[in-house]
């Protein structure tokens, strides 16, 4: 399926991160396997563990780099988080590591830290407020183009009750304390910027309302946080316009819990299931998760592939591939590698509803445009999304992954209905959301 580029052109090793640029040999696969944890959920499970006064346990298959910078910063501002597993060395045939994350103790108030939070826009913007609540001085230090990405729309309604905020280059300085009162939040710009609130506002002293303000988007996000903070002991109300937020509460979460599988990460071996005739089948995913990814499987549906059920394991196989027209508004994370797989119909589709991409690891229309385009298909960016003019299959060939690890997953996925090899240099910036993602896709049988 995949090889180094080297000059015996050897089958990748797991080690492929000693060579950053892969061939993923072209035609469909086939086969089963495993995902990671939803990074979206340990995001928010550590958050509220390092909230509250007893000690944690987070059980999780494999852990990504954002979920390393969360810990990271959380640890910084006080917290004692550390991370083990059976056997480091081990990875299973599927890719699949399970590791054991123990928060021992949560985070201080008050005092002065410096964070490192990668080019996790979760952490920052989850971390954000919280620093705030606990009167804590932080320095977040930002990688990538994380230091480019919007975030005032928070950090201005924060300034309003009591915050200071101000950034030089990739350094965002927090401090002052946060006090109590009505925050207003657009909804059409990050939910991260609401749930960072969620998080903050329940250890303030005085009572809260968040009023989400214009149209809102992934709101399955924020039903995220809200699983997580209700369930360890916060009360929130609902209201016509928002959320009211009780202040003095305090977080208490169970002495162990198990991280449900990535939705997102699945959504790339579905794609590539629905270009194969035997299928991939992914195991072990909760269809009643909250997570707003688990659409993949009702629009690979209605793209014309066969969906198995076996428990929780999932099989998808090709199908007819149809074009569609799909709003994105609450399923970003999957517009490149839909786009992918509407490469696979014959006909026009479009993305709606998708602008807020061009602010992720790179602008996801233009890259994800270029990528399908250096790929020998065609796909313009629109206002709002894009249109990609599918022939059932592309050409081949090198894609620049713009260091975004969504692209590089996707440019992999296309290799399925490719007519020529896929050269993806760069390709071990997959490890920020699926740590060995090429390593379960070396695993994967080459359809005759």
């Amino acid at each position: 399926m995949i090889s180094s580029l080297n000059p015996d052109n050897k089958t990748m090793s797991s080690d492929y991160r000693r060579n950053d640029t892969i061939t993923v040999k072209c035609g469909p696969v086939s086969g089963s396997v495993s995902v990671p944890a939803s990074k979206s959920v340990v995001h928010r499970l550590l958050i509220c563990a390092a909230l509250a006064e007893m000690p944690c346990t987070v059980s999780a298959q494999n852990i990504s780099k954002d979920i390393d910078a969360t810990i990271s910063c959380l640890n910084s501002m006080g917290a004692e988080i550390v991370k083990s597993c059976s056997d480091e060395k081990k990875e299973s045939m599927n890719g699949s590591v399970q590791v054991c994350i123990t928060v021992n103790k949560g985070v201080t108030r008050g005092g002065e830290c410096d964070a490192y939070c990668g080019e996790s826009g979760s952490t920052l913007r989850f971390l954000i407020p919280v620093a705030c609540a606990l009167g804590k001085n932080v320095r977040f230090h930002m990688e990538g183009k994380l230091p480019e990405r919007p975030h005032s729309v928070l950090t201005d309604e924060l300034r309003k009750h009591g915050a200071t905020v101000s950034q030089k280059g990739s350094i965002l300085e927090i401090g002052g304390m946060l006090s109590a009162g009505t925050f207003r939040i657009a909804g059409n710009v990050s939910s991260q910027f609401i749930s960072g609130l969620l998080f903050a506002l329940p250890l303030l002293d005085g009572d809260s309302k968040i009023v989400i303000t214009g149209k809102r988007e992934s709101e399955s996000y924020i039903g995220m946080t809200l699983d997580a903070v209700i369930s360890s002991g916060i009360e929130v109300r609902t209201t016509s316009d928002g959320f009211l937020v009780g202040g003095g509460q305090s977080y208490a979460v169970k002495e162990f819990c198990e991280a449900e599988r990535d939705w997102s990460g699945a959504a790339f071996l579905f794609c590539m299931g629905a270009m194969s005739e035997k299928g991939i089948t992914v195991c072990g995913m909760n269809s009643a998760s909250h997570q707003g990814d688990r659409k993949i499987i009702d629009l690979i549906k209605e793209f014309g592939c066969e969906v198995i059920y076996n428990g929780s394991d999932i099989t998808v196989k090709k199908g007819k591939c149809r074009p569609l027209d799909v709003d994105a508004s609450d399923i970003p994370d999957l517009v490149p590698v839909l786009s992918i797989l509407f490469c696979a119909a014959k006909g026009r589709s479009v993305i709606r509803n998708a602008q807020r991409l061009r602010f992720k690891e790179s602008d996801r229309l233009a890259s994800t445009s270029a990528m399908i385009r250096s790929l020998g298909g065609e796909a313009e960016v629109t206002e709002d999304g894009l249109v990609i003019y599918g022939t059932g299959s592309l050409v081949g060939g090198k894609v620049d992954t713009f260091n975004d690890h969504r692209i590089a997953m996707s440019a992999a996925t296309a290799a399925g209905i490719c007519r020529s090899d896929v050269i993806i240099p760069g390709a071990s910036c997959a490890d920020k959301s699926y740590p060995g993602f090429f390593n379960v896709l070396n695993n994967l049988q080459k359809e005759a």
